[in-house]
């Protein structure tokens, strides 16, 4: 018995030091996906032991404390937003694993009260981590890590960090600060108080040019949607789910539909984010009331126990327990103004368990009344401890063969950047077998069929099996499409990447437009303020000779994002084949204001301008400046292309877009 838990205890304590550290570049998200699965492995293997343990001895240690009912209430509410709510369950479990993150750190938090007796020795582990971390970082900085040869690109760089980006190590290195002067203070050996505190002065330098490196203008600055954004994208999703909100994993959805059109003024404007500027805003968006509910009893458990500890902190400011107090304040504070990654959570949950005095209940499990030592008599522990120990199967099989997808995934990738065709195509399909319910995979499977439909069509007379080939190609590249949607339909640029292939089949398919055009607008309805889809759609009605539609879907995205001068030259180029050329002179002189005055784009609007004026044949108004635009950024919207193929190839029933959520 003694020597289960003592492994429960090591496995425990090797998890959570290694934690901070872990990293592997294997999946093209080397970081938080490692950390993930490295942490529920070990979790894992400590529920198994428990399970074990419980069998041997007939009975069940319960450990409570102050924090139980807000971390079960929070768990809860990812469980069942998830379950309900989350479109792709496998977005929340396990790509990226929003929900299995917060429900693993609730599962540590259990198992950690049983060894609060020993938290020094779980706080000393974790400084270790904090001056490893540290010196990792410190190497990076000095250019010391680019001269070895063997690790990857990322890794050489000045501002790597093992968590992937400095902001993550930010948080990690304020948390643990207060552990490593509590640790100073409660040593007695001078030899460990003075490693305590070289340990504590690596972690404050790191910490000190992390925090510099990324103010704005340095390095690694933050870039992070504002509060406002975040706020509003929060606000607006509880107003269309208020219980339960958008679903874990869920955020980049609710970002797209609900973030405010100021945002389009920001200098980040064309990005979208996974998550929100804080935490809780993202848990509020992607779980809802019940979500708040949970983590504000969380922060009034947690002021509470602050407060009848004031006394102990004023005494003996600097002792083990004070600093724990401390740095749990610290995290919840940084829950309100950052985002949190795994690591972050884990240490939270360890810093909880610690933080407070720990009730110790023992549950006998009933046995059968028999004097005989014999299995039958185990019968009722078994039944008890089986659930644990077969849901950690299924976690583990889940988790690999989301892992096992991610590496094919990122074999894909390498491939692709290789210019090797087969092995994109090979690999990129291993990853839709192992894990079907993935909407990038399905996006760039459609993407690489389109590719290869449009490279055939550039034959010169192509015959019957080339066509046979291209209808193949074209249908594949629309069912991978439609995958995608299916697999998130509330997701804006899976329907966009629908669309774009209903676009591009446009020279070669019958049919095609009307499922682009309406592709287009259902994206818009989930991505209202974007001005590229607007852009998009206009192109399409241009193409078609829908002039006065495609005016009005650039006249949209201009109200979208008044500065962005192509929506004002396409808007332009459509004025003026509607024929209302001294509108589209107005509009390009405007554009001649957004650009730089000695770039390509300045010289084109300038010969579309003078064309105009002179009230040159429309011809050659577009044909004229078409040469110089090729390095600019300008790009004006096209006419319809000829048919590729004579007569057009017609689109099966199956090519219709999905229908509308």
């Amino acid at each position: 018995m003694k020597f289960i838990e003592t492994l429960e205890k090591y496995f425990l304590l090797i998890g959570l030091s290694l934690l901070p550290l872990v990293f592997l570049p294997i999946v093209l998200s080397p970081f938080e996906p490692i950390k993930l699965g490295f942490l529920l492995f070990f979790i894992g293997v400590v529920i198994i032991l428990f399970s074990i343990k419980t069998i041997i001895k007939g009975s069940v240690s319960i450990f409570t404390n102050n924090f139980d009912f807000a971390l079960i209430l929070l768990a809860l509410s990812y469980l069942v937003s998830a379950l309900f709510i989350t479109p792709n369950k496998l977005e929340a479990f396990f790509n990226p694993g929003t929900a299995t993150i917060i429900l693993t750190s609730t599962v540590l938090f259990f198992l950690l009260k049983g060894y609060s007796s020993e938290k020094k020795t779980f706080i000393s582990a974790l400084l270790v981590s904090g001056v490893v971390v540290s010196i990792v970082s410190l190497l990076a900085m000095t250019g010391t890590l680019a001269k070895i040869s063997q690790l990857p690109a990322f890794a050489k760089i000045a501002m790597f960090s093992p968590f992937g980006g400095k902001i993550s190590e930010v948080t990690f290195l304020a948390i643990i600060a207060p552990l490593g002067i509590s640790l100073i203070f409660s040593e007695r050996e001078i030899v460990k108080k003075i490693f305590w505190g070289v340990s504590l002065a690596l972690i404050s330098l790191n910490l000190a040019l992390s925090i510099y490196n990324i103010l704005p203008g340095k390095p690694a600055a933050i870039s992070l949607p504002d509060f406002t954004t975040s706020w509003s994208v929060a606000v607006d999703t509880l107003k269309v789910s208020p219980f339960l909100g958008i679903g874990p994993g869920n955020y980049l959805s609710a970002f797209g539909q609900f973030r405010p059109i100021s945002y389009n003024a920001t200098p980040i404007w064309s990005l979208k984010y996974l998550f929100s500027r804080s935490y809780v805003f993202t848990l509020i968006t992607e779980t809802g009331l019940l979500g708040l509910i949970a983590i504000i009893f969380l922060t009034l458990q947690l002021a509470r126990v602050a407060k009848s500890h004031l006394t102990q902190i004023k005494e003996h400011p600097l002792s083990l327990d004070s600093g724990i107090l401390i740095s749990m304040i610290i995290a919840i504070v940084l829950m309100f103004i950052l985002p949190v990654n795994i690591t972050e959570l884990a240490i939270f949950a360890l810093l909880l368990a610690f933080g407070v005095k720990v009730r110790e209940t023992v549950f006998q499990v009933p046995v059968f009344a028999t004097q005989e030592k014999s299995i039958t008599t185990k019968i009722p522990v078994i039944i008890v401890s089986l659930p644990l120990i077969l849901g950690v199967i299924a976690v583990y099989y889940f988790s690999f063969r989301s892992f096992q997808a991610e590496y094919k995934f990122k074999k894909f990738a390498d491939a692709l950047s290789q210019n090797d065709a087969n092995k994109a195509f090979t690999t990129l399909t291993e990853a839709i077998n192992i894990n079907p319910k993935v909407d990038k995979y399905r996006s760039n499977y459609a993407q690489l069929n389109l590719i290869a439909a449009e490279n055939l069509t550039k034959k010169k007379d192509l015959s019957d099996n080339d066509k046979n080939t291209i209808t193949q190609l074209i249908q594949a590249a629309i069912a991978e499409g439609k995958a995608a949607v299916a697999v998130n339909p509330q997701r804006a640029d899976n329907w966009a990447a629908l669309a774009s292939i209903y676009q591009a089949v446009m020279p070669i398919a019958q049919g095609a437009d009307s499922f682009a055009i309406q592709t287009y607008n259902q994206a818009i309805a989930l991505d209202p303020i974007n001005p590229n889809l607007r852009m998009s759609l206009g192109g399409v009605y241009y193409a078609l000779g829908r002039y006065d539609d495609a005016a009005k879907a650039f006249e949209l995205a201009i109200l979208a994002k008044p500065d962005l001068a192509n929506t004002h030259f396409n808007y332009a180029i459509a004025l003026r084949e509607k024929g209302e050329t001294q509108n589209a002179i107005d509009q390009l002189k405007l554009v001649l204001t957004l650009v730089e005055k000695d770039s390509n784009d300045y010289n084109t609007v300038k010969t579309e301008i003078d064309n105009l004026e002179k009230k040159l044949p429309v011809k050659e108004a577009v044909t004229t400046p078409a040469g110089q635009n090729e390095s600019g950024s300008l790009t004006p919207p096209q006419p319809a292309e000829a048919p590729v193929i004579k007569p057009p190839l017609e689109l099966p029933e199956e090519a219709t877009p999905p229908t509308q959520p």
